[in-house]
């Protein structure tokens, strides 16, 4: 077996391991999501979303490019097979994120005043802002062991963190709605849920850390740590600015929304927003694979190895998210009705703007930032930060007072594809890696036509929405399995390839492998 396949294979396992995770956590907090949306009213909603933008606004800054950096060396040394060195990385990291979490919660708390009065023009929010401060904590103390879990591509145990969080979060924040007042109790819950998962993830850190093996010259003075903090610095803090720019943009949008649009038109987007969390199923697992499989390869050395990583991840991962993306759009009307209710009805079309993002993924975008940060091209990763924002913000200035919630999502959709373009003309300049061109249009166009069938003939049911949705999702996967074979979207060595990489999922190995032999038998039946 090639290096390549062998790592596809690796990754894949991964990838296995962080899907189940996060589709249980998706499926357990849909049910919290449910639960909040039907207790709270659309205008409540939208206040509960206004209040999380402070705390999320200064977590932002809090990281500082730690949390890559961690995954980063954590994969280099592990792969080089220097322990020392990656129990060093991980103390640092620990230390910085609960020492900066804590001053940036603090922080938070002080401000609440001035976001709740200047900012949203909601001076009776400022006791909810002062309690979700304490988010920022819990995420950072969540951050380090995630990092590390990734890094030392222990997926399973990431997993743990994000269920433990929803579970928390789904418990305790319906109770404390109930309990009232209700927009009190729905901050108070997702605070305390993301605090005790924060201890629980550190717990789970400490343990993974004593297995580590024990290295010779076991030190760690002050001098080691601060070695390894500058260390994280220089590879992270392009990639902090960077994120700082694009969490800027984001809760400048999120501040835009709040003054132009209705508390209902954002309980609206919200309910969308929490839709879109469907497609991470796929483009999530997929993406976060990918890092410490980058981060291990050098691509100068070892390019061919490198240039059929990068073809097999972005034709992989858009077989699983573009297909995912395009059923999302097309049961969009039956999946809000089912979960939500008839009072959210903005939202299907906002779910179908916020899924188009996601058809991206055909052309690299789950790739391209993986490829680039694995590589310690942090500055690029700026530079195309930079070239998102300045298309972004004007844009957004310009739309989101006319158009609302719609004129957000167009902003969004519009200044992705920039970045992506010339993170594509970069990576082909300096590795000769590109797309499998042929293969994406394939993938689109194959996605495109189950969904106009799907949606064709759910359309025409007058039947209700359960119906619609089973229907729908029936056919779009009949047309999917039919069409793929049919323009060779998918053939034999793809089928192959796909064996290999999923040979090492247990007992989910056989299930995989019928649905290969189904798609084999089709390409045989259709002669193709």
């Amino acid at each position: 077996m090639t290096k390549a396949a062998e790592m596809a294979k690796v990754s894949a396992k991964g990838g296995f391991n962080l899907f189940w995770g996060v589709a249980a956590s998706t499926i357990i907090s849909a049910v919290g999501i449910i639960l909040v949306a039907r207790l709270l009213s659309p205008s409540e909603y939208g206040i509960v979303t206004i209040v999380l933008i402070a705390p999320n606004l200064l977590s932002i800054f809090q990281d500082m490019g730690i949390s890559p950096a961690m995954i980063k060396y954590v994969a280099q040394y592990s792969s080089e097979n220097e322990p020392a060195n990656v129990k060093n990385i991980v103390v640092a990291g620990l230390i910085f994120e609960v020492v900066t979490g804590f001053a940036f919660s603090i922080a938070a708390f002080l401000l609440s005043g001035f976001f709740a009065t200047t900012i949203f023009h909601r001076p009776d929010i400022k006791s909810l802002i002062q309690i979700a401060a304490f988010t920022v904590l819990g995420g950072a103390l969540l951050a380090p062991a995630q990092s590390a879990f990734i890094g030392k591509e222990r997926m399973e145990q990431y997993s743990i963190t994000i269920i433990a969080q929803s579970i928390l979060k789904t418990v305790l924040v319906p109770i404390l709605i109930i309990i009232g007042p209700s927009t009190f109790g729905a901050i108070l819950g997702t605070t305390i849920a993301f605090l005790i998962a924060g201890l629980i993830s550190i717990l789970l850190l400490l343990r993974v850390y004593k297995k580590l093996q024990k290295p010779k010259d076991d030190k760690r003075t002050r001098a080691e740590i601060v070695k390894n903090m500058k260390i994280m610095f220089k590879y992270g803090l392009p990639l902090e600015i960077s994120g700082i720019i694009g969490g800027f943009l984001t809760q400048f949008y999120t501040i835009l929304i709040a003054i132009y649009a209705t508390d209902l038109m954002i309980g609206n987007y919200q309910v969308a927003l929490n839709f879109s969390v469907l497609i991470t199923f796929f483009s999530v697992p997929v993406s976060t694979a990918l890092f410490p499989v980058f981060s291990k390869l050098d691509a100068q050395k070892e390019n061919e190895t490198f240039r059929s990583i990068f073809q097999f991840s972005v034709k992989y991962g858009a077989l699983l998210t573009v297909p995912a993306a395009t059923a999302v759009m097309v049961l969009s009307q039956p999946l809000v009705s089912i979960l939500f209710g008839q009072k959210y009805t903005y939202a299907p079309f906002f779910v179908v703007l916020l899924a188009m993002t996601y058809l991206f993924s055909a052309f690299g975008s789950l790739s391209v930032g993986n490829v680039i940060n694995g590589q310690g091209k942090t500055r690029f990763s700026l530079e195309l930060a930079i070239i998102g924002t300045a298309v972004g913000l004007p844009l957004s200035i310009l739309l989101i007072p006319i158009f609302g919630v719609t004129g957000l999502l167009v902003t969004v959709i519009v200044a992705a594809i920039p970045g992506l373009i010339i993170g594509l003309w970069w990576i082909r300049k300096h590795f000769g890696a590109t797309l499998e061109w042929t293969s994406s249009a394939k993938i689109l166009l194959a996605s495109a036509a189950s969904g106009a069938i799907a949606y064709s003939l759910i359309s025409q049911l007058s039947f209700n929405s359960w119906i619609q949705l089973i229907a729908g999702a029936a056919i779009f996967l009949i047309a999917f399995l039919i069409i793929t074979p049919l323009t060779r979207t998918i053939n034999r060595t793809d089928t192959q390839n796909l064996r290999q990489m999923l040979a090492e999922l247990g007992p989910l190995r056989p299930l995989f492998n019928f649905i290969l032999d189904i798609i084999e038998r089709l390409m045989t039946l259709l002669r193709v």
